[in-house]
């Protein structure tokens, strides 16, 4: 049985595959969802190979990004970061009857600043050691658009 937070995950994820084209190609109905816990990337383009992440929030109001959105796994994340790797970012915003705006965030606007890692999860948790990370929004905001 899927989570509140898995849920809000894959409503965003079809929202990008259904709404948006690839911002490489350019082509419509070529986004498609990854299989569940694939690295760092959500969608990717079955034509020209485009990946991106893909964050689903809950938010009252659709017309601003929120101050913080909550990351994945901060090791994963840290290694491409390293790399220079950065995939872009789609932003799904709903709302609780499912309204919602898309947002996005090119791979070369983003910047390391962007990436806080969180506390790693306590010894007596069932992921023990497990580490986070938050985008912080507040160094990009002016650099997303909005898509829908």
């Amino acid at each position: 049985m899927a989570t509140k937070r898995q849920e809000l995950g894959v409503f965003g994820e079809q929202r990008v595959v259904s709404d948006c084209a690839c911002p490489r190609c350019k082509r419509q109905k070529t986004l498609v969802r990854l299989p569940p816990n694939f690295k760092c990337a959500d969608v990717i383009c079955d034509f020209c190979g485009f990946l991106a992440q893909v964050k689903a929030a809950s938010a009252r109001s659709l017309d601003r990004l929120p101050k913080s959105i909550l990351g994945a796994a901060w090791g994963p994340q840290r290694e491409r970061m390293e790399s220079a790797i950065y995939f872009s970012l789609f932003i799904v915003l709903a709302t609780t009857d499912r309204s919602y705006a898309i947002f996005y965030l090119a791979a070369d606007l983003q910047e390391p600043d962007m990436f806080k890692p969180r506390k790693p999860l306590s010894e007596t948790a069932r992921r023990a050691g497990w580490q986070g990370f938050v985008y912080d929004m507040n160094a990009v905001m002016n650099r997303a658009v909005r898509l829908r």
